[in-house]
């Protein structure tokens, strides 16, 4: 007697009757079916032709073509903004046009009875739908997440302006709130641009910020520090009460690292004038 585990016979089954297969999948994913042409159009997936692809991986047990897949899926899903659900939809539908096809499949061939092996079937077509669905969503996640640091980082990266104001001297207005990561970014853009714009000044106005936790103080003071190490001189303007106050009671002194001034503009005129 035929095993399932001769997998050759039911893969010609699926393929000979791709029509067949290609329509019932529509029946059991109707949102999803509605949305196929855009689908293509927008991400270039042709999810009937993928769809053939993922029942021929679980059910000749290729998995590490499966997962490849997954991977593959999962990108294209992310890098085009695809709707998730209508993923989740079609895969289900996959599932169970697979199993409805290996019963067609077993009520047909009289030398064929899958009740025998039921759950190891069970687990083998259940299984690689799982795997393929574990697969595509941490590769979605994790391009979305590269793509959400990328995109902050080009955000960061452009609320850090280092304006020129002459060939030496430079502006640098700061403006909302600091954190760890903000920090590491305004270290990065500060000491890349002292040296590509030869800036021997540097003046941060700090009048758009009122508050930095501890941590944060000692970042900036690092970044102080790094100015002076590359030859070229801090001064901060605009420092609030609030921030000033705060400075005093954690009993941190910037003057050993930088020139303070009352506000930009008298700054801006003492070294312009």
């Amino acid at each position: 007697m035929e095993t399932f585990y001769d997998t050759t016979n039911i893969s010609e089954y699926i393929t000979i009757n791709k029509q067949e297969f290609q329509e019932k999948l529509l029946s059991e994913a109707v949102n999803v079916a509605t949305n196929i042409e855009s689908i293509l159009k927008d991400g270039n997936i042709d999810l009937l032709k993928n769809a053939q692809k993922l029942v021929l991986y679980v059910v000749e047990d290729r998995n590490e073509e499966l997962i490849a897949f997954a991977n593959e899926e999962g990108i294209a899903w992310a890098r085009y903004s695809l709707t998730v659900a209508f993923k989740l939809e079609w895969v289900h539908a996959i599932r169970r046009t697979l199993w409805y096809f290996i019963k067609q499949y077993d009520q047909i061939k009289e030398d064929v009875n899958f009740a025998d092996n039921f759950f190891e079937l069970e687990e083998k077509v259940n299984d690689g739908i799982d795997e393929f669905l574990n697969s595509f969503f941490i590769s979605y996640s994790q391009y979305k997440d590269e793509l959400i640091l990328s995109q902050r980082k080009l955000v960061e990266h452009l609320s850090v302006p280092i304006i020129p104001v002459s060939q030496t001297v430079a502006v640098l207005p700061l403006i909302g709130t600091f954190d760890a990561y903000r920090m590491d970014i305004i270290e990065e853009k500060v000491l890349t641009d002292i040296a590509k714009l030869r800036i021997m000044t540097l003046i941060m106005d700090l009048s758009g910020i009122s508050d930095m936790d501890e941590v944060t103080i000692a970042r900036f003071q690092k970044v102080l520090i790094g100015i002076t190490l590359m030859g070229a001189k801090s001064v901060i303007t605009g420092l609030r009460p609030e921030l000033v106050r705060q400075m005093v009671h954690l009993g941190i002194d910037l003057t050993s690292y930088t020139e303070t001034k009352a506000t930009l503009q008298q700054t801006l005129n003492n070294y312009l004038s």
